[in-house]
Parts: structure tokens; C-alpha cells; sequence
């Protein structure tokens, strides 16, 4: 994995988005959630016929097997016709948010057991080998064979297979692939080339959803408002003040450079004129310390929304941490996303389970890219997020694009995050 996240290979263009390109997904048996989504289709002047109404469960969970057929399946049928024309897939309220885990067949827990066995019988074997002392050439294939049939009993139970409906959907027209865990994202902008050739027409995914349907219809609504003119207001971003270290590959995706991609992120944009607040300690920005927000981002408080930000319309905001959109409807949560949505911004983004850090865009990425004010929202998602058949979900308009007309900073200013020297 930390392979891909590091090769430099460009990524297919993601060309611009028109309406047309973008399908939008509601459940067939709640009205709030048609009115969503004709109330996008209106605002953005998608045609009638991208809405697709499926029979689906009301709530935020949907089972893996009602997943494939009663909204993947339906999905492919109904798109089938328009395959090549349709780049996102927007997900709207009373839409399932989370895919429970694979339950496994007969025939693939008869498999998985007899792997079990296989690995179990080679750990006492190594446990033998040690005990007698063999030869260090024994005891490292055993070793091998241990890691490979481990991962090949996680693959066969498809381990931490639960993953964000949306997520899940960018892989609409794959061939088959493996559930166990994640998948790597082809859009992603430094992956390698041959992900698209592995893993062909890999969709964009967005979601218009929050507590209430109100809020979901906003979305747009301040999306489109504040186009017009651009956004505007203060930048905050809050680090933790933990080392990077640069010469360590394998640290790009742990704390450390994610801490420092926070840091990158504020040089950047503070660079190209925007007024920018770092904090690089390990306290949060204290409630009610933070005015005139439009970008928002920073970590961990974990499942304890922090009301730090007054944010303006049309701000984009997501914090750091484990659970942050376990639900995007229940107005009591105490975790982020929701909250974010009832504070007023206009796009956030989080995991609906334990994701890993590796699950979230680097935040110099991202937001670098969002102020070129060349990507829509969907598209500087997919182009910053490593990862597909995971956890995390995008909440917004795809198509807001809040810099188009005021762009603050060059693509070619935009780097990997964060910067790996290069050891020889």
C-alpha cells in the first residue's frame, strides 16, 4: 500500500463535469427523499430521467446481500444505457449509508476453514521448528507461509468487509474484487496508471444527506449561492505539533505525516494570499474561537464535536477522527459530520466506521486543489482520496465548486503530501 501511495504516475484527466454527468440515486419509498432529489435535478439542471428511484431500506444500514440487489444490481440496469456518459453518482437523504460485512456461503466458509487449518498446523509447526532450533532458512519459510495464508484467511472471511454505501458504489462497473478491507483508488492523482487498467470506469461518489431534509436541500442551494461571487472568509487548520519523519516512507500515512500535511496545508494557503490560522498543539481551537470560517480541518477529538468554528455559507469543513459520520441524520450525535451540517456548512466528509488514517485525504491535497478552482467538490475528492470499498463518505453538491471564479492557487504549485526525501 505505501508503494502506490508513493509512485508518481499521473492519474487519468477527470475532465469538467456537466449535469448530465451525474445520476442521482433516491429511495423510491420516501418522499422526502424524492423531493431531494428533484429539488437537485431543478438546481443544477440535471435531467429527470438521471433520477433513479429504488425500493430501498429507510434507515442508514442496508445488508450486504440487500446492497447487491436491491441497489448495485438495479443500479447497473438502470444506468446501463448511459455507461459511458455518467461520471458521478450522487446518493441523496433516506439513501443506506453504511454496507454491513460479507456473509459468507457455504462453500466460502468450507474454504475459510480449511485455510484456518492450514494456518494453524504451520504456526505449530514453527512453534516446533523453534523450539528444536532449525535452520534459520526453515524457520523464515515458515515465517513466509504463515503471512501469506494469514492474509489469504482474511481475504476468505472478508475481514472488515462493512463499508460506506458510497464508497462502495465508485465501483459500480468493476469486475469482481475482493471485499476483505479496501481497494485502491484509480482516480486518486498519483496513482499508478495501470490501476485504470486493472480496475476500468471507476465512478465518482457524493451524497446530499444531514439530520434533516431541509439541510440536505441547502447543500445545493448555498453551493450555487456562493459560486456566483467565490467564497470567502478564514482558513483555520488544527494540528497537534507531532514530528514527521521525512526519511521514512512508511510514516506518509501515519500520524506523523498527516500531521505535517495540515502543516503544508497552511504554508500553501497562506502562500496564495488567503488568511490563514495554524494551530500546532495538541489542544483543539477552544468553542466559539474560530470566526469567519470557510475551510475548516483538523484532529482527534473523537466523537466529541468541538462547536469551535462560526462558519459563513458555503464553508468546507471535516475533522480527523475514527467515527465522524457513523450517521449523518440523528441530531443528537456527538459526532462531526451532523454537526457540521447543523452549524451551516456546505460540504463535509467522514467515516462511517473505523477507517484507518489512510482512510481521509491528505488535507494539503485536498484543500490545495479545491482552491485551484479548476475540480468540483467530487472531483477534488477523487482525486485526494486513496482509497474505494472503505469508509468514508463525501457530503455535499459534487458540483460546487466555491473558487471557479476566484482561483487562489497554480495545480502546478501542488505536490504529494507530505514531502518524502528521497533517500538513495
Amino acid at each position: 500500500m505505501v508503494r502506490f501511495l508513493i509512485l508518481l504516475f499521473s492519474a487519468t484527466p477527470l475532465f469538467a463535469l456537466e449535469p448530465a454527468n451525474i445520476v442521482i440515486v433516491a429511495n423510491r419509498d420516501m418522499p422526502e427523499s424524492i423531493s431531494v432529489a428533484k429539488h437537485y435535478a431543478k438546481k443544477r439542471n440535471v435531467p429527470e430521467d438521471n433520477i433513479v428511484l429504488l425500493s430501498l431500506p429507510k434507515g442508514e444500514d442496508i445488508l450486504r446481500s440487500d446492497f447487491e440487489t436491491k441497489l448495485a444490481e438495479p443500479l447497473r440496469e438502470a444506468l446501463k444505457s448511459k455507461k459511458d456518459k455518467i461520471k458521478v453518482i450522487l446518493t441523496v437523504y433516506g439513501v443506506p449509508l453504511r454496507v454491513g460485512a460479507k456473509v459468507l456461503s457455504g462453500t466460502e466458509k468450507v474454504k475459510a476453514d480449511e485455510i484456518k487449518k492450514q494456518l494453524d498446523d504451520s504456526r505449530k509447526e514453527l512453534e516446533i521448528a523453534e523450539k528444536d532450533k532449525a535452520e534459520k532458512d526453515k524457520l523464515e519459510g515458515l515465517k513466509k507461509k504463515i503471512a501469506e495464508l494469514n492474509s489469504q484467511h482474511r481475504i476468505a472471511i472478508a475481514v472488515e468487509s462493512l463499508a460506506c454505501v458510497d464508497s462502495e458504489l465508485m465501483c459500480l462497473w468493476w469486475p469482481a474484487y475482493e471485499f476483505s478491507r479496501w481497494q485502491p483508488n484509480p482516480l486518486y492523482w498519483k496513482a499508478p496508471k495501470e490501476l485504470n487498467n486493472r480496475f476500468p470506469n471507476t465512478l465518482m461518489t457524493c451524497r446530499l444527506d444531514g439530520p434533516t431534509v431541509e439541510i440536505a436541500k441547502r447543500l445545493v442551494d448555498d453551493a450555487v449561492e456562493v459560486e456566483v461571487n467565490g467564497l470567502k472568509g478564514k482558513v483555520y487548520f488544527d494540528a497537534r505539533g507531532i514530528s514527521f519523519n521525512s526519511k521514512n516512507q512508511s510514516d506518509s500515512t501515519g500520524y506523523g505525516g498527516y500531521d505535517e500535511s495540515f502543516r503544508e496545508a497552511a504554508a500553501l494557503l497562506k502562500s496564495a494570499g488567503m488568511e490563514v490560522i495554524l494551530d500546532d498543539k495538541g489542544a483543539l481551537f477552544e468553542p466559539d474561537s474560530c470566526k469567519d470560517a470557510a475551510l475548516y480541518s483538523g484532529w482527534y477529538s473523537h466523537a466529541n464535536f468541538i462547536d469551535c468554528c462560526k462558519y459563513v455559507k458555503g464553508a468546507v469543513a471535516w475533522h480527523l477522527a475514527s467515527s465522524e459520520a457513523v450517521t449523518l441524520r440523528n441530531p443528537a450525535s456527538k459526532v462531526w459530520c451532523p454537526n457540521l451540517l447543523q452549524k451551516g456548512v456546505a460540504a463535509t466528509l467522514g467515516p462511517v466506521a473505523e477507517p484507518y488514517t489512510i482512510a481521509f485525504p491528505k488535507p494539503a491535497e485536498f484543500f490545495c486543489f479545491l482552491i485551484t478552482g479548476k475540480y468540483t467538490l467530487v472531483e477534488t475528492y477523487s482525486r485526494t482520496t486513496y482509497l474505494t470499498s472503505w469508509m468514508t463518505v463525501l457530503v455535499g453538491d459534487p458540483l460546487y465548486n466555491p473558487y471557479k471564479n476566484s482561483p487562489m492557487i497554480k495545480e502546478s504549485l501542488i505536490e504529494p503530501s507530505p514531502k518524502v526525501q528521497n533517500i538513495k
